[in-house]
Parts: structure tokens; sequence; C-alpha cells
């Protein structure tokens, strides 16, 4: 018996978790197959009154739970946009410990919506200047920013950057330029590949005087992302610091419908077994 499971970092904000069950819903009436949503992290902290009645399950208990029901194959679909250390060490450790328990279960993790080694996929920068489109109005040549969390591991950024160059061309006649920011990073010359930072890019007298739209690169509203959250607040100050700076935002790149193809395209290639991130086989 084959479970999917669509799986983000998790959240302490209820919005996170709705979305992610939003699209596990859509995936499976898209598919035909049923999807569930798990986090790995975070969310079974929220309590159920703020997610419409229902607690949200992490990844290893549910793993095990459907284990036990007898499922024989977990195919586990990442919400992420490139190969995290959530994806690479936490994951693989946690779903190995959840094996050792249930020997006959196997395990297949799909790629993150990003895969830059393969032939170029325009869709999620397309999707990102749809975005950045809806908050144009009558802005003429905006200056247009693709900002995401920051990173630890060059892999993620470079992700980043890799569609902030598809944006540059799909936007070339409509954006005065395209370029990236990190909303935060890790202190030390190790995270510099983080740089520039996006209080730094909206302080500089690059930025002055101009119209800028923030394209979110982020898949959830949570404390970074969402209402009033840390990107809100640096656009906040950088614009009273600088009365003639206006700075608008999208909306998030994973509340455009345009994810579920992505997705779609990832699930089918975790169900089929290839490329896969990860593959644990069941034992004999």
């Amino acid at each position: 018996m084959r479970k999917i499971l669509l799986v983000d970092n998790g959240s302490l904000r209820p919005q996170a978790t709705l979305n992610l069950r939003r699209l596990a819903r859509a995936l499976s009436r898209t598919t035909g197959h049923e999807v569930e949503a798990a986090s790995l992290l975070h969310s079974y902290k929220i309590p159920a009154e703020e997610l419409e009645g229902q607690k949200a399950v992490s990844l290893g208990p549910l793993a095990e739970q459907l284990a036990a029901g007898g499922a024989t194959e977990l195919v586990i679909l990442p919400f992420f946009f490139g190969p995290s250390q959530a994806l690479t060490r936490y994951l693989p450790e946690r779903l190995a410990e959840v094996q050792a328990r249930y020997p006959k279960l196997g395990i297949k993790v799909a790629l993150p919506l990003v895969d830059s080694l393969a032939p170029p996929d325009l869709r999620l920068a397309q999707l990102l200047a749809d975005n950045v489109r809806e908050q144009m109005d009558s802005l003429s040549q905006p200056k247009v920013v693709l900002v995401d969390h920051g990173s630890p591991i060059p892999e993620v950024t470079a992700v980043r950057n890799y569609l902030a160059g598809q944006l540059s061309v799909l936007l070339s006649d409509e954006a005065s330029c395209v370029t990236f920011a990190s909303m935060e990073r890790r202190e030390g010359e190790a995270y510099r590949f983080n740089e520039p930072l996006l209080v730094d890019l909206l302080a500089s007298p690059a930025m002055a005087e101009s119209e800028v739209i923030l394209a979110m690169l982020f898949l959830s509203p949570g404390r970074h992302a969402g209402e009033g959250g840390d990107i809100a607040e640096i656009c906040a100050q950088a614009m009273a610091n600088s009365p003639g700076l206006r700075v608008t935002t999208t909306r998030l790149a994973g509340e455009h419908d345009g994810i579920l193809e992505v997705l779609t395209t990832r699930l089918s290639e975790g169900l089929v077994g290839s490329p896969l991130l990860l593959s644990l086989p069941a034992s004999a």
C-alpha cells in the first residue's frame, strides 16, 4: 500500500499548515492520488482550533502511523525550493529511524521544486513574473528584487540566483532591473554568499527614489513572509528612512496556482522512481 505525503519544513503560524493542506487537496484532485500534508517540525505545536479543528502531524509520527497501518511505500513530495539541510540531513535521518522500526517500508523522496541540473524549466520563474505583474499597475519600469529567507547552504542560495536570472529574462521589457536579496544571513565570512541583505539593498543609493517590487520567494505565510512579518517590517523601516522609496510586495510563490503544475511533475517523477532526492528500499 502506497502513501503520498506533501512535506514542508513547518511553521508556528497556522496559515502555513492551512496552505499546505490546501495544496495537498488540490494535488489529490489533479492527480487522482490521495496526498496528505505533513511538516518536518514546529506545526504540531499549533492549537487544533487554529487549524479548523485538526491538529497538524509531524512527518516522523505520521510515517510510523502509516507503516503500522500497513503502508509498504511512502512517497515524500518536498515543498521546498532547493536542497536545504532539512531535506538532505534531517529528513533522511528521521526516515531511517522509521524504517529501522518498519524495515518492510520502502521510501522515495522526490526532488524539490527546482532542479537546476535538469533542462531549463521556466514554470517557477513564470509564476514569479505573474506575481510581479499583478503589482505593476501603472508603474513604469520598476525595480524588481527576488527575495528569499537566506540559507546556510550555498546550493539553496544558488537556486534563488538561478530563478532571478530566469525572471530577469522574462521581465526584460517591463522592469528596469531584476536583482536578488536575502532576508537574513548567518554571521561570518562563510555565509557571505547570501549577500546582499534586503535591508542593505533597500537602503542603497541604487534604490533611492525608486519603485521597487519584491518578488516573494516564499512558499507559505509565516513569521517571515506573513502579514506583519519580518519582510513587512524591513520594508516599512526602509520607506520611513527613505521617503522617496516605495516598496510593494507580491503574493508568495506558493500561493500561485502554477505551483501545482510543478508539484504534479515532481510527484509523477517520484512515483516512477526517477529522478529522486533519496530512495530507501524496503528490506527483503
